[in-house]
């Protein structure tokens, strides 16, 4: 989130006639897209190319099979007005958002794989790359060659696809209000593995610190999977991810200091 290009209340207002917009607060955290936060909308403005219009028919997929996500209210050229959801950013991590989030992606998964022969996922980029990751340790061996020696075992990585993933369901992508958890941002949901999606998931929210959080996301997820995740395979992608979230950092954001704390 953050704001690249202005927009007044004015200017929201007549975007969106058929909607109230009482305030529009810019949110402060982000630089890929534009987002705003209205009364009961966030009114975003993407500034990169993405495919939106499947984004929007995701959510309503997701949304119409009950799980709380946030659903597109109406587009007005390059602006987007979606639901605001209720709850708020989690800041001491209990128990009970570790249950929240499995249940979410047991049944997230759950409805992805059930309707892997109806959903359209053609439209959908590989999360791991292979091209991509020899070209991002090329830059590391010829910059950083330190950790070149660290991360190039990224390039045996070898893992088989599930179906559909969110890929990026750290803290400020979800919300929680008590028991109950809101996800958003799947704008960059990708073709990949449920573990990895799962680890992505457990290292934003402390899990690889924590072994009680593995052990109970893994005992209540499996519960209601599509199939079942063993904690080897599990640790092996949070280990992964790490890794791999440290050579981006590096590369696309120079942020070595972020690498460190992932590794």
């Amino acid at each position: 989130m953050g704001v690249k290009t202005q927009l007044t209340l004015k200017e929201a207002q007549n975007l969106f006639k058929n909607h109230i917009i009482t305030k529009l607060i810019p949110t402060t955290s982000g630089i890929m897209d534009t987002t705003y936060i209205s009364n009961n909308f966030i009114i975003k403005k993407y500034e990169r190319v993405v495919d939106v219009q499947n984004d929007i028919k995701l959510l309503e997929f997701l949304k119409s099979s009950g799980l709380n996500v946030p659903t597109c209210q109406e587009q007005n050229k390059e602006w987007f007005l979606y639901e605001k959801l209720m709850g708020e950013e989690v800041k001491n991590i209990q128990s009970y958002h570790i249950v929240a989030l499995a249940r979410f992606m047991a049944k997230f998964h759950s409805t992805i794989y059930a309707h892997k022969s109806s959903f359209d996922t053609t439209y959908l980029l590989k999360t791991i790359n292979k091209d991509e990751i020899n070209k991002l340790l090329k830059y590391l061996k010829e910059n950083f060659f330190a950790y070149y020696k660290k991360l190039q075992s990224l390039k045996n990585y070898n893992s088989k696809a599930d179906g559909l993933i969110h890929g990026d369901m750290f803290k400020d992508n979800t919300l929680f209000q008590n028991q109950k958890i809101a996800v958003f941002d799947f704008i960059d949901s990708s073709y990949g593995n449920f573990a990895f999606d799962i680890a992505v998931c457990l290292v934003g929210f402390d899990g690889r610190k924590n072994n009680y959080f593995i052990n109970l996301f893994l005992k209540v997820y499996n519960q209601k999977a599509p199939r079942k995740i063993t904690k080897k395979e599990l640790l092996k992608e949070m280990n992964f991810a790490c890794s791999y979230y440290a050579l981006k950092r590096i590369v696309n954001y120079k942020s070595v200091k972020q690498a460190k704390e992932l590794l």
